[in-house]
């Protein structure tokens, strides 16, 4: 047959699909002669009908003292093969994205080692500053202002990202190293979301780090390279957030003045 092959590879069963390719040849049949034409039992092909029909791919005409007959619907109705499948998938990656988190904290716990997802590019970046959303707990943010100053890309994926903070309350404690900084940059800021302070030493970073959930991610930023890491460890996170704290104790609040050049 013509299309079965191609029915059954995009989900319709075997027998389901040789009846849908048999009707193609025919504007109406009935369910014995469509088994017989198959080569398939009565009651596999009955069951078959039963389920196009559920399925909206076929039609039924019942007429008083007739036999009823099957035929088959416009092949645009096949999208909605595409869409339930679609929908499925997202279901079940909804469901694993949330198992996820738990499953990662058993394997570490087992087997000792941290989990590391590494990103690549502008779309890396975002899964990167996406994944701080999922944050439960103040994030603590080191980051290089000038990079970002310098990089459209990256500006416009840091708006993005102070948008969705905003919409979802995510809090942050940014660390920022003492070097001159446009004042612009921050004019945008909800101080109420975000708190900033400039560290003693004006030494700048070559990477953000955030540190949040039991994770540490970095993205680094040269020219047209573009990397994102997240490093999921406990023992990771605590000794970085502890070492921010210190540092949070012993730096100045940002304020809009000329800072050491």
């Amino acid at each position: 047959m013509q299309y079965t092959k191609l029915l059954k590879s995009i989900g319709l069963t075997p027998v389901q699909s040789e009846i849908m390719d048999f009707l193609f040849t025919t504007a109406k049949e009935k369910a014995s002669i469509i088994a017989k034409k198959i080569n398939h039992p009565r009651g596999v092909v009955y069951n078959s009908l039963d389920e196009l029909l559920k399925l909206e791919l076929i039609t039924k005409k019942d007429a008083s003292n007739q036999v009823s007959t099957f035929s088959i619907e416009h092949p645009t109705k096949l999208n909605k093969l595409f869409e339930q499948h679609e929908a499925e998938l997202k279901q079940k990656k909804n469901s694993f994205k949330q198992s996820l988190p738990l499953m990662i904290s058993n394997y570490n716990l087992t087997h000792n080692k941290p989990g590391v997802e590494f990103y690549e590019g502008i779309k890396g970046i975002q899964k990167v500053n996406n994944d701080v959303i999922t944050a439960t707990e103040v994030v603590y943010t080191f980051i290089d202002i000038k990079e970002i100053n310098i990089n459209l890309h990256i500006q416009q994926l840091s708006k993005e990202h102070k948008e969705k903070r905003k919409t979802h309350n995510i809090r942050k404690k940014i660390l920022i190293p003492n070097t001159k900084i446009p004042k612009e940059y921050f004019k945008d800021y909800d101080t109420s979301i975000t708190e900033i302070k400039i560290l003693p030493d004006k030494a700048p970073f070559e990477s953000a780090m955030q540190i949040y959930n039991n994770k540490i991610s970095y993205t680094t930023i040269k020219k047209d390279s573009y990397i994102g890491v997240i490093i999921e460890d406990s023992s990771i996170y605590k000794m970085h957030r502890k070492l921010f704290e210190i540092l949070w104790e012993i730096s100045k609040p940002l304020k809009f003045e000329p800072l050491v050049p």
